[in-house]
């Protein structure tokens, strides 16, 4: 090895075991005695790896990695024979995830997926094979989506992924970048990332106590192609940062994380809305989304890219077309500042205030342990197999608060907080 490399080598080796720290110790939270389910793709075996390391020393009792491959997801779409193949999805393997869940475990997923690798397969078998994955993970999501258990994600550069956030470069170069990104991002490149975590959380529990005092009764956002007003869920709760788990335990879901996120009301959105970032869904890009709320629900869908994609998502089921999720987030965050464009939500959604399609996260009622779906429906949550965020935030972006009484407060102005918030 070179003499001038070693250094930096070093320093990377530092900055992925911090980040495996930061996982199971802030991320997670891990409770001596748990066991850990982990999801990842073997490309990211070395964060892995780590992580695994890691929760053992925190006293994990078990801990479960189940990995995925490219070429072996690629296979079943390139080979398969049978037609039947794409509307099955391992429902055993999803029901002992919600087993272990139920049981204690908490669950940890490292995302660092190829956001193109379906691009180029049957967009119809693409749709009706996550259709069927969503179906047999429901129980499990529920249970994530209910926040009963502490549960975390963290991201992993791999050379798919790098290829898509900086298409020019050599592929050992852009791994590289999107390492130092993901870094910063993480906030594990300081010399005390727990610390800068405690102060970021901070920030976050002062903006959610802000928005909760305030309990306003729906949010107006103005700027270019937008003009939306989202009702808020009758007794809705802002998150954001470390929240306790129903298990009792605090962890921080998102690694990284600039949102503060509610519960919008499933049947009061109206108005028009575009997206101001492509979303990537399942191998393809979905780019210049705009659509028409009547009522709650979607009417009218278009995008420029991707526009039968978005449309078989919408179609999912009778959910799909409604919110399920209201997030804000400063123009200024530090992964905007980057202006690189990610495709990959866990980052592009802490880029952009974004709203999504979808399940609802019922920790963001008060008082929903024990509520019969009923009864949370006609408080406005909504119901669905999915859950999928995109981006409308810019800083061209205006958001108003209108309060219980009716009064209109400004929120949001070019992209940024004012006020208190």
């Amino acid at each position: 090895m070179p003499d001038d490399l070693a250094p930096a080598i070093a320093g990377f080796e530092t900055k992925l075991d911090r980040l495996a720290a930061l996982a199971v110790r802030v991320g997670l939270n891990l409770r001596e005695g748990q066991e850990v389910v982990m999801t990842a793709s073997t490309e990211t075996l070395p964060l892995v790896r780590r992580i695994v390391a890691e929760a053992y020393k925190a006293g994990a009792t078990l801990v479960t990695p189940i990995l995925h491959d490219d070429a072996v997801a690629l296979a079943r779409y390139r080979h398969a024979t049978d037609d039947a193949a794409f509307d099955v999805a391992p429902a055993w393997l999803f029901e002992g995830i919600a087993g272990a869940f139920r049981a204690g475990a908490a669950r940890l997923a490292v995302v660092g997926e190829d956001p193109m690798l379906l691009a180029g397969e049957n967009p119809d078998r693409v749709a009706r094979a996550n259709r069927a994955r969503s179906k047999a993970y429901r129980p499990a999501l529920e249970l994530i989506t209910n926040f009963a258990i502490n549960w975390n994600l963290v991201p992993a550069s791999t050379p798919g992924w790098a290829r898509q956030v900086f298409p020019g470069l050599p592929e050992e170069e852009a791994v590289a970048r999107l390492w130092d990104a993901i870094f910063a991002a993480c906030r594990v490149d300081g010399p005390d990332p727990v610390a800068e975590w405690a102060a970021h959380n901070r920030t976050l529990h002062a903006r959610t106590e802000f928005l909760n005092g305030k309990n306003y009764r729906e949010l107006r956002y103005r700027g270019p192609g937008t003009e939306l007003t989202i009702g808020l869920a009758n007794g809705h709760l802002w998150a954001g940062g470390a929240e306790a788990a129903k298990n009792g335990i605090t962890c921080n879901p998102n690694i990284p994380t600039e949102e503060v996120f509610t519960t919008p009301h499933a049947g009061r959105v109206d108005g028009v809305v575009r997206s101001t970032k492509p979303l990537a869904y399942q191998g393809t890009l979905i780019e210049d989304i705009a659509v028409r709320f009547e009522g709650g629900r979607i009417v009218d869908a278009r995008a420029s890219r991707g526009e039968d994609v978005w449309r078989k998502v919408l179609d999912t089921d009778e959910g799909a077309a409604r919110l399920g999720e209201v997030a804000l987030v400063p123009h200024s965050s530090p992964i905007s500042r980057t202006g690189l464009l990610f495709r990959n939500t866990l980052f592009d959604e802490n880029a952009a205030s974004h709203i999504a399609i979808g399940q609802a996260y019922l920790t963001c009622l008060r008082d929903s342990a024990g509520a019969s779906p009923d009864e949370l429906t006609r408080r406005g949550a909504n119901t669905s197999l999915i859950h999928i965020d995109w981006m409308i935030g810019s800083g061209e972006m205006d958001v108003d608060g209108v309060t219980q009484g009716g009064e209109v407060e400004a929120l949001m102005r070019a992209g940024e907080f004012v006020g208190g918030a």
